[in-house]
């Protein structure tokens, strides 16, 4: 755990203890979102087949990202999200949406 809290400059193990349940916490939340989002963009197993899980994964993603930011914020952990969800989207090439 030690590695854990230097690698992302954390102090405490209360901070880490809140981190671990924003990540649990948004992790529940977005998969439990996406079933109406997808129902209120009319996209269902029905229509897509095969497809509908790739597409459903596709659209818990942006969910996933804004509720990690949300929730963190409602824990208090805001600035470590925010570093966090950055350093993530920039290694994903979006890196263009942020101005540093």
């Amino acid at each position: 755990m030690n590695k854990l809290k230097q690698r992302w400059g954390i102090d405490s193990n209360f901070q880490l203890t809140l981190i671990f349940i924003v990540f649990a916490i948004t992790g529940s939340a977005s998969a439990w979102l996406s079933k109406p989002f997808c129902f209120w963009l009319g996209i269902t197993k029905e229509g897509l087949g095969y497809w509908f899980t790739p597409v459903r994964l596709i659209l818990i993603f942006p969910i996933y990202q804004v509720l990690l930011v949300l929730i963190g914020f409602l824990f208090g952990q805001f600035k470590f999200f925010w570093a966090f969800e950055k350093k993530m989207l920039k290694r994903m090439g979006l890196g263009f949406l942020f101005n540093d």
